[in-house]
């Protein structure tokens, strides 16, 4: 056997000496690399493993005879680390992959223009001034490259180029082998390392509490320079970052639209990204690919956070290197990630939760709001609120109370200010609508050529000026009460449709050909006759019988007798209390005067004159001049019957139109005024709120002159 048969079979030996026990990167190319001086002298030895389909390498080995040295090729520090990759071209080993020899005698005296591979800045970095490498085979394809290197320089010839190819054709299958069995071992080890993170991820039902945490964890089995979570919001069309972990810095967080990127349209759909190099693979033109690039980042892995069949979020790794993860990397990401999203459901099912509660919380609030306002709502416009002994008003009163259960149409008559508004909402208030809105319309208040929209609403378009959807006053009252204040006013088209409504229960908008439904009880007002104006063929008879379903009539004020009292006792406490003058009340010659006129304004008049007196006065009583009222000449109405009292005479109009008597309450009235006033007209005159002429008036009908 020849010298260097025997050389290389004891290489091969040491070789798989090598094998045995743990592997050890920094010594297991010790012995080999002692055996293999004999034919090849050398002062380092590297051997690198190809990756990721001949794209990356990684350190499988090395050994350095003498002082050590740090390999760092293009400020590369090549050592062994399974998770450590390198683009193929660094170092010039790219020939090498391709399958070429290559010797460098020199690397140091190569010139600048015939060293494009940067052999200099390699020599000065390592401290070797010649190299030689050939390809690494097994199974008749290259799995990497041998290197051997030398401090001194042209030492190494073509006969070392073919013995370093004999040795590399030998150790190949080995080197495969070992590299198998390490991806192996360090596979389970980094899925090891992931089953430890359910503890990290249970302590928080917030995701960026501790994903700190999580990436040191994962770091072991998967570097990054950048670590962050997001969740695909309502949409589906934006993806959230919740959570980041980068070095030196605090991201915000922020929504990215999956449209936006070339790169999240994938993920949505449940796959994992891999990108090698950002630089060469992402689309500028897109607004997320255009961020990474500008961050500096070269390599990424996005997982999707997949729960069920449901894609909720992603995960994304990334490295300022590129070719840092590749396609072994996938199946590490892919099981981090099934790790994450449970606790990303956690936290979404928590904030959920949480929501809800304050949901509920909310509710619980509006309807206790909802209960006070109805209680509000009652104790200001139910029946009991309404005032009044007179045997003509309890009687309407009792009527309203009885038809308030149903879903009958009504039809309130009296003249103005008879307070019709306040019992429809009294009768609103017993439906079993009283939940709905009420919703007033008065139909003298508005021209004809807007009363349709009001009470129907219109399309956009439907007229000029009609620039966006109006909805009407029948359709804001869905589920309620609609009241039609002055209802006799309505012009003869306007009647027409409101009787199509009435019978058909729907109705189009004013321009529009969408029929709505009119889910509303429908409470009408008139202080007109409306059956002399329908004799009269200004009010439609079939609307008229429509209306009147079921009638209450209001009497007038000055028909309610002492009602007037009860009323006006109720406003004095009611704005006395408002003004901050508690103590305000009524004197008898104030009371008597209320039951002397005869309040044309009905109870409105009443309440604006009670209003003014409290207003006038300072306090204690209010004085009969200060209610600002006076019965008018020729027009004063019998005075109403009091409970327990007298009816007081009446005396008929004399030939000149003045009154030939009134009632003793008010000669008394002016009788008592002088005598306050020491027998001063004037000042008695200011104390009634009379002019002097007025006053005059009254003392020559009583003789008082």
């Amino acid at each position: 056997m020849g010298s260097g048969t025997a050389d290389l079979l004891a290489c091969v030996a040491a070789f798989a000496r090598a094998l045995e026990g743990a592997f050890d990167p920094q010594r297991f190319l010790q012995e080999f690399s002692a055996r293999a001086q004999a034919l090849v002298p050398h002062d380092g030895m590297f051997i690198a493993w190809l990756e990721d389909e001949g794209r990356t390498f990684s350190a499988f080995a090395r050994n350095v005879n003498g002082p050590d040295v740090t390999l760092d090729f293009h400020n590369y520090t090549i050592a062994f680390d399974p998770s450590e990759r390198f683009p193929r071209e660094t170092a010039a080993f790219g020939p090498i992959f391709d399958g070429q020899s290559q010797l460098v005698a020199d690397g140091a005296s190569l010139p600048g223009s015939v060293d494009p591979a940067g052999w200099s800045e390699w020599t000065q970095a390592t401290g070797f001034k010649a190299r030689l490498g050939v390809p690494l085979y097994s199974g008749g394809r290259i799995v990497g490259a041998f290197f051997l290197a030398s401090r001194t320089a042209g030492c190494f010839t073509d006969e070392h180029v073919a013995a370093a190819r004999q040795i590399a054709d030998l150790i190949g299958p080995f080197v495969e082998n070992v590299v198998l069995l390490q991806m192996e071992r360090r596979r389970r080890e980094r899925l090891q390392t992931i089953s430890t993170l359910p503890p990290i991820l249970g302590a928080s039902l917030r995701i960026g509490d501790v994903l700190a945490r999580l990436g040191e964890a994962v770091r072991p089995a998967l570097d990054f320079d950048l670590l962050g979570v997001s969740r695909l919001r309502a949409s589906g069309k934006e993806f959230e970052r919740i959570a980041t972990v980068v070095s030196g810095r605090t991201v915000a967080p922020k929504a990215f639209a999956i449209d936006e990127s070339s790169i999240l349209p994938r993920m949505r759909e449940g796959k994992v990204v891999l990108i090698r190099d950002a630089q060469h693979e992402l689309d500028s033109k897109g607004v997320v690919d255009r961020e990474i690039l500008e961050s500096g980042i070269r390599s990424i892995l996005l997982a999707p956070l997949v729960f069920g069949e449901e894609v909720v979020g992603g995960m994304l790794f990334a490295k300022r290197r590129p070719s840092w993860y590749d396609e072994s990397d996938r199946e590490i990401v892919r099981a981090i990630a099934d790790a994450l999203v449970l606790a990303l459901q956690h936290q979404r099912l928590a904030e959920e939760q949480q929501r809800a509660a304050v949901a509920e919380a909310t509710t619980q609030q509006l309807e206790k709001r909802v209960q006070s306002l109805r209680g509000a709502l009652e104790e200001r416009f139910g029946f009991d609120t309404i005032q009044g002994r007179s045997p003509a008003f309890t009687t309407a009163l009792g009527q309203a109370k009885k038809v308030a259960p149903t879903d009958t149409t009504v039809l309130l008559t009296g003249a103005s200010g008879t307070g019709k508004e306040v019992l429809a909402r009294a009768i609103h208030q017993g439906s079993t609508r009283a939940d709905g809105p009420f919703v007033a319309i008065n139909c003298a208040a508005l021209p004809e050529t807007l009363i349709e929209s009001e009470l129907f609403g219109h399309e956009r378009g439907a007229f000029t000026g009609a620039d966006r959807l109006k909805r009407g006053r029948f359709e804001l009252a869905a589920g309620g009460t609609l009241f039609l204040d002055e209802v006799g006013e309505l012009a003869p088209a306007v009647q027409a449709k409101l009787l199509r409504v009435l019978q058909e229960r729907s109705y189009e908008r004013v321009g529009g050909t969408q029929t709505l439904s009119a889910d509303v009880r429908l409470i009408a007002a008139t202080n007109r006759n409306l059956e002399d104006a329908v004799a009269g063929g200004k009010f439609r008879e079939d609307l008229f019988y429509r209306l009147a379903v079921f009638r209450v009539h209001l009497p007038a004020l000055r028909e309610r007798g002492d009602d007037i009292l009860v009323l006006a006792d109720r406003f004095v406490r009611e704005l006395g209390s408002r003004m901050g003058k508690a103590d305000v009340g009524l004197s008898r010659e104030a009371r008597d005067l209320l039951l002397a006129y005869h309040w044309p304004g009905n109870i409105r008049e009443l309440q604006n004159a009670i209003e003014r007196a409290v207003i006038l006065s300072d306090g204690g009583l209010i004085t009969a001049a200060q209610l600002g009222v006076t019965p008018a000449a020729g027009k004063v109405a019998p005075a109403p019957p009091r409970a327990g009292g007298i009816q007081p005479d009446t005396v008929a109009a004399q030939d000149d139109g003045a009154p030939e008597g009134l009632p003793e309450m008010e000669k008394r009235a002016v009788v008592e005024a002088l005598k306050r006033a020491k027998g001063n007209k004037s000042q008695a005159a200011t104390a009634l709120g009379l002019s002097r002429t007025r006053f005059y008036t009254l003392m020559r009908r009583y003789g008082l002159q």
